[in-house]
């Protein structure tokens, strides 16, 4: 079994993979973190591994940057390689004091401008919501491991390098004071409307690499191999999951 966008066979994958944008950070997570990590797609460069940690299969795929790339992925997954599980972990841009470089944020909602799950079901909902039993799980790993969370909206954007129109305040203050929206990414409203739709699970951790309101920010190299609390929280969730699959 195949698609156009992954080479693995039916039973490649397990039932929670955790996707990171970055295929060279799945590289990562598979190498430092699981047992007898293997490779099982490597089409168009995306990087997908599956092996164990602390005895329970898990694996570990890239998302690429933005909604269409990771609504493909995680649609395949979902709905022919039999996963029930994914969990986001991903890199945003602060829009509050409240996260701060190198925090990491669990988001209770996506809030997003996309079009994608309008297009996508006809679903005309501005937030999209994260599984209450995943997020439940991440919580109960942080929590035995000593990692702190911050919690809150995120804000999903289609859009990267967004013109600024003189408008005060600004569209992202908006977001962070009349959504909640701690920070931003671009990815996660569109897991989350794939896992609604597809009844599976969809979760989303976050570490903070840069700042709207602070001049911090990190290097590529710390984006894709320092951000080892958002890692351990989430690979520590399989253990809170057991039962409920």
């Amino acid at each position: 079994m195949s698609t156009p966008h992954n080479r693995a066979a039916k039973g490649d994958f397990a039932k929670t993979v955790l996707m990171p944008g970055d295929p060279l950070r799945a590289k990562f997570i598979a190498e430092t973190f699981l047992e007898n990590p293997r490779l099982v797609t490597d089409v168009r460069g995306m990087l997908g591994y599956t092996g164990t940690f602390q005895g329970r299969p898990v694996s570990v795929m890239g998302s690429g940057m933005g909604m269409p790339s990771i609504g493909i992925y995680s649609y395949e997954l979902y709905s022919q390689y039999g996963v029930e599980n994914i969990i986001r972990i991903g890199s945003a841009g602060s829009y509050s004091e409240k996260a701060k470089i190198f925090d990491v944020v669990l988001a209770t909602g996506a809030v997003s401008e996309s079009n994608y799950a309008l297009t996508q079901s006809g679903d005309p909902d501005t937030v999209q919501l994260p599984s209450p039993e995943l997020n439940a799980a991440l919580r109960a790993s942080a929590q035995a491991q000593g990692i702190p969370l911050t919690e809150g909206n995120i804000h999903s954007s289609d859009v990267f390098y967004r013109e600024d129109d003189g408008q005060r305040p600004t569209y992202w203050e908006k977001l962070r004071d009349e959504q909640g929206c701690l920070c931003v990414e671009m990815e996660s409203f569109a897991l989350f409307h794939n896992a609604k739709v597809l009844g599976k699970r969809a979760a989303c951790l976050l570490t903070i690499s840069d700042s709207f309101v602070s001049p911090e920010i990190t290097t590529p190299e710390q984006r894709q191999t320092s951000f080892t609390d958002m890692m351990k929280v989430a690979l520590g969730a399989g253990q809170y999951l057991e039962g409920t699959l």
